[in-house]
């Protein structure tokens, strides 16, 4: 049962740290990335579809992004979604292939990408905490219907402070990675 319940902890810490690298991968450091246009979506015939469903996506070097529309009414459709969209980016078309260049970013703008950096780390921080408290919550239960001792208990709870620990630590290093890529011009 503690075993159980420590095996459900750390799957749903894990996600916790998986959905964190996923936010972070969305911050964009001024570098080209392929990811930053995953949230973009287009206009396909009436349904709203991600651009890689509509096109080729490719980071064509350090500092553009290239989108190719597999289909040659789909340009305008593209280079608008990406217009309107809330990264700040201006595409230019040259005939069927739309090139996205990443603009350098600013000192200031750089910090504030740090700071939205942190407030994520923060909030993956807490939901590991969350879970902590849910699973050390399961054990007081199990203690309480007696069906393990109170050294069980301790036992469990040291194992699952080490798993939060363990968690903290790769959120830590995560954000680390993060900051010094932003700051890096």
């Amino acid at each position: 049962m503690i075993e159980d319940i420590k095996k459900d902890a750390s799957i749903r810490m894990g996600k916790s740290v998986e959905s964190f690298n996923n936010e972070l991968a969305k911050i964009r450091t001024g570098r080209a990335h392929v990811s930053l246009l995953d949230q973009v979506t287009v206009d396909y015939y009436g349904s709203m579809v991600p651009i890689s469903q509509v096109g080729n996506v490719i980071a064509e070097d350090a500092r553009t992004i290239l989108v190719t529309p597999w289909e040659k009414d789909m340009v305008k459709a593209v280079e608008k979604a990406i217009m309107t969209s809330d990264l700040g980016l201006n595409p230019a078309t040259a005939g069927v292939a739309i090139r996205v260049p990443m603009p350098p970013l600013t000192e200031e703008r750089r910090r504030e990408l740090v700071k939205v950096v942190k407030h994520e780390a923060e909030n993956a921080k807490v939901a590991v905490r969350n879970i902590r408290r849910d699973a050390n919550g399961d054990l007081k239960d199990l203690l309480k219907e007696k069906e393990i001792s109170e050294d069980d208990e301790r036992k469990g709870q040291d194992g699952i402070q080490k798993l939060t620990d363990k968690h903290i630590v790769d959120i830590d290093k995560l954000l680390a990675v993060k900051e010094a890529e932003l700051m890096e011009i």
